[in-house]
C-alpha cells in the first residue's frame, strides 16, 4: 500500500514523476490540475467556473477542491494507495485531507513527495514545455522531448502550450506556490512524513531517488 502526496513548485516534474509511480506502485494517480482542465475543455459547469482562474495562474477555492477530492478518495480504486498530485497547495487543504483520511484511518500511512527546484530553472523549463490536449501526456522540448516537437508520441495529436505554461503567467504562479504551498513542506515535515528530492536531476534519476527514500 502506497498513499502518497507529490509536493513541489510548478514545472518541477511532479506530473511525469507520478506517472512512472502510478505505474510502478499500481496506484491511481490522482492530478486536480488534468481534473479541472478536463472540465473546462468539456464547458461543463465547473470547467465555466476554473476557466479564468486557471488562465491567470490562480488557484481555485478549497471548498471546491475539497468536494473533487473527497469524493476521487471514495472510489474502490483508492482503497489500496493513491497518489495526489497538485493537492493539497495550502495549510487549509493540508489540514482538510487529514480529516479526510482520519476517517478512512488511513493517516499514519500518508508520505509526502517534496520534489525541489529552483525558480529560474523553473521558469525555464515551464517556458518549454508542451502537453498534449487528448492523452495528457507532458513533455519538454529541452528535457524530455516528443520524437517529433508537434505532435504526441502515444497518440499523434498536436502539441500545444497550455496558457498557464507562457513566461508572465509561470512568474504569477512561482509568486502563489510560495506564499501558499510553501508552508505545506513544512507543515509535513514537522508531522515527520516528508521526504525532500532533487528535481534537477533527469526523471529517470528522481524516480532512483524517489524508490531509495521509500524503501
Amino acid at each position: 500500500m502506497r498513499f502518497l502526496v507529490l509536493l513541489g513548485p510548478p514545472g518541477a516534474g511532479k506530473g511525469t514523476q507520478a506517472k512512472m509511480l502510478s505505474e510502478k506502485f499500481a496506484i491511481p494517480h490522482i492530478s486536480t490540475g488534468d481534473i479541472l482542465r478536463e472540465a473546462v475543455r468539456k464547458e461543463s459547469p465547473l470547467g465555466k467556473e476554473v476557466k479564468d482562474v486557471i488562465k491567470r495562474g490562480e488557484l481555485v477555492s478549497d471548498d471546491l477542491l475539497e468536494k473533487i477530492i473527497e469524493e476521487r478518495l471514495s472510489q474502490k480504486d483508492c482503497r489500496d494507495g493513491f497518489l495526489l498530485d497538485g493537492y493539497p497547495r495550502n495549510l487549509n487543504q493540508a489540514k482538510t485531507l487529514e480529516r479526510i483520511l482520519e476517517k478512512k484511518d488511513i493517516l499514519d500511512k500518508l508520505v509526502s513527495l517534496n520534489i525541489e527546484v529552483p525558480d529560474g530553472e523553473i521558469v525555464k523549463r515551464l517556458s518549454q514545455r508542451r502537453s498534449c490536449p487528448q492523452c495528457g501526456m507532458v513533455y519538454n522540448l529541452l528535457t524530455n522531448p516528443p520524437k517529433n516537437d508537434s505532435q504526441c508520441d502515444n497518440c499523434k495529436t498536436n502539441l500545444i502550450q497550455r496558457e498557464d505554461d507562457r513566461e508572465e503567467t509561470i512568474k504569477e504562479r512561482l509568486n502563489v506556490y510560495h506564499k501558499t504551498t510553501s508552508p505545506v513542506i513544512d507543515f509535513y515535515k514537522n508531522k515527520g512524513n516528508l521526504i525532500n528530492v532533487d528535481g534537477t536531476k533527469n526523471p529517470s534519476e528522481v524516480l532512483r531517488m524517489i524508490e531509495e527514500k521509500l524503501n
